[in-house]
């Protein structure tokens, strides 16, 4: 599968500890939330090479754009926040993932007078869900309290103002149990069935303290009548309720809603993490990274934050803690700063401030990685300081030509730049004004002609030549650049064959780079590359060449596009003399390879 680079990066630096990951698409949106042992370990595992996967996942794994993290002091935390996270987010990968199972919501229908339900099944139909519920017990047991302390319809009716005030309804056993107020026959008004929707949505949103209160003062209460049973009922409920709170605890139950900001810096560079806690939970976090260009302090830094979290949500908790003392002057409005010392308070700056330095690390580390040298870049080096170039060769150009016995003379060159092949610059020659096998003289016009072009255009010159080819080549190169007046202002090289040999215009004794040498890497690189190019060209000007194809063209049955075809196999008239009568057939099928065979049996060809 392919990731982007920053993204690999970002796996390969993600911390040895438990946490929470998050897999953000391309606009920025969770599409999944995971906790894990071992974050660079669960997260590495997504993208080994080779891994198959579920459809799923693969489906997941195509809309991986970016990833965030939160790390904990242990799995069991992890494992909390992760549940926190995924009901604030519900994002959509999550229930897709979960073992092919699709985990239930506790649904509050839009309707008049809502019903409240659980389902599997979530609609765009303007209902809230809450959700999911890895735990349908739980998730039963919070419904059973709900029903037990409001009462809810349960039936399907459609109970329009019209309807109910038309009579079309009659109280049902629901009614006569206890469990329902009969809004269907007008005996419960729509504001005061409302007024109980509102606590179900408290109550599903984790303000269970009311909840709790009531049961407490029911359980009391039925004590006090001598109604054991319904006592011991109420205290059932109430230890689900306190164990559901449980579950979705991560810091403390002494603590209620708060804001946590913490701030860690080095160098010019600083990371600011938020964690929003509601009802002694962590249900979001979030992190910033400041360049520091004006020396700013940290006290300007956390209060510029605080007033981006006051833009994104200005239902902000009262209380705010952090590791960096902030003046109340400076403060919003109704917001207390204070610095904790000790306890659950101190617990929850540590932690935020642990993500704080694991992520700066992460930043820091991402920028000297970019200022690292690439292998590119230290082959350039090596290269400069092996032939003592004034300036790094980041631009480098090489030729090469290529003929048969003196026919169809070629040459080419080839570009590198930053140590990379530039293909889209790369030019062929068709030898001019050379006759016959003259290496020598089609070196010195093609260079000619490349740089002559270059100044003509004013275009950028290389801080590189290289010759393929020994003292003969090299020579006729630098009589093309004397001519332009480039000798001196060009460095030119030529690389021998044999012993790869290095030559210098005017000395006459070679240079010798070690064979592991990156430098030597490069040239031969370069070489080869430029041979490739001009061999490529010269055959495919060969097999179109005119005096062999009109040879086979003359042939009785063999036309221009056959001559062309047979050519292109075989490169030459000689090669296809001593090609099998399989091979010929191969290609050109029976009755035109006993054609070519006759032909050259006749000596035709």
């Amino acid at each position: 599968m392919a990731t982007n680079h920053a993204l690999r990066e970002k796996i390969r630096q993600l911390p040895d500890q438990p946490g929470v990951y998050r897999f953000l698409n391309a606009r920025g949106k969770i599409i999944y939330i995971g906790k894990a042992k071992s974050l660079r370990k669960r997260v590495s595992s997504y993208f080994t090479s080779g891994r198959k996967h579920s459809h799923r996942i693969e489906h997941l794994l195509a809309h991986i754009h970016d990833l965030n993290y939160t790390i904990t002091n242990s799995e069991v935390e992890a494992l909390l926040l992760e549940n926190n996270l995924i009901k604030t987010h519900q994002p959509k990968y999550n229930i897709l993932l979960k073992d092919g199972k699709t985990y239930p919501y506790i649904c509050i229908k839009a309707e008049r007078f809502p019903r409240v339900f659980s389902t599997r099944t979530k609609v765009p139909d303007g209902s809230l869900y809450f959700g999911p519920y890895p735990s349908v017990g739980t998730m039963n047991a919070l419904l059973d309290i709900i029903r037990g302390l409001i009462k809810v319809r349960n039936c399907n009716y459609h109970l329009s103002r019209a309807n109910i005030q038309a009579g079309k309804f009659k109280i049902c056993l629901e009614y006569q149990i206890g469990n329902c107020a009969a809004p269907c026959v007008g005996k419960q008004t729509e504001a005061d069935y409302m007024q109980g929707i509102e606590r179900i949505k408290h109550i599903l949103r984790g303000n269970l303290a009311p909840v709790l209160r009531e049961l407490e003062t029911l359980m009391q209460q039925a004590a006090q009548n001598y109604e054991f049973e319904q006592a011991e009922t109420y205290r059932k409920k109430l230890e689900q309720i306190k164990a559901y709170r449980n579950r979705s605890r991560v810091v403390s139950e002494k603590i209620r809603d708060l804001e946590v900001l913490t701030i860690a810096s080095e160098q010019h560079l600083s990371v600011v993490n938020h964690f929003k806690v509601q009802n002694g939970a962590i249900v979001q976090t979030h992190a910033w990274e400041i360049k520091r260009t004006n020396e700013e302090q940290e006290e300007e830094i956390l209060l510029a934050c605080l007033e981006q979290l006051l833009v994104e949500d200005n239902r902000l908790a009262p209380a705010l803690i952090g590791n960096v003392p902030l003046s109340s002057s400076l403060l919003p409005e109704g917001i207390e700063f204070s610095l904790p010392r000790k306890g659950d308070k101190k617990h929850l700056i540590e932690l935020s401030l642990k993500n704080c330095k694991l992520l700066l690390e992460e930043k820091l580390y991402k920028q000297n990685f970019q200022k690292r040298q690439s292998q590119h870049e230290r082959m350039m080096i090596e290269l400069q300081k092996a032939l003592n170039l004034p300036q790094l060769p980041d631009h480098i150009e090489c030729f090469d030509n290529s003929n048969f016995q003196g026919s169809a003379p070629v040459a080419s060159v080839v570009v590198f730049r930053q140590g990379k092949p530039a293909k889209k610059d790369y030019r062929h020659f068709n030898i001019k004004s050379v006759e016959g096998p003259n290496d020598f003289a089609s070196m010195k016009e093609i260079v000619g002609r490349r740089y002559s072009r270059l100044l003509k255009e004013k275009q950028p010159l290389p801080k590189l030549v290289i010759i393929d080819g020994g003292k003969g080549q090299l020579s006729s190169a630098a009589d093309a650049l004397r001519e332009l007046g480039l000798l001196g202002q060009i460095p030119l090289i030529g690389i021998a064959k044999r012993l790869e040999e290095i030559y210098a215009v005017g000395d006459p004794i070679p240079l010798h780079i070690d064979k592991k040498s990156p430098a030597l890497h490069l040239i031969q690189q370069l070489r080869n590359e430029a041979h490739r190019f001009a061999i490529t060209f010269h055959r495919n000007k060969r097999s179109k060449a005119p005096g062999q194809q009109s040879n086979l063209s003359r042939i009785k049955g063999i036309g221009p596009a056959t001559a062309h075809k047979i050519l292109s196999e075989f490169r030459s008239i000689k090669k296809l003399k001593a090609a099998s009568p399989e091979a010929l057939e191969s290609l050109l099928g029976k009755s035109k390879a006993r054609i070519i065979r006759q032909a050259i049996e006749k000596g035709e060809i």
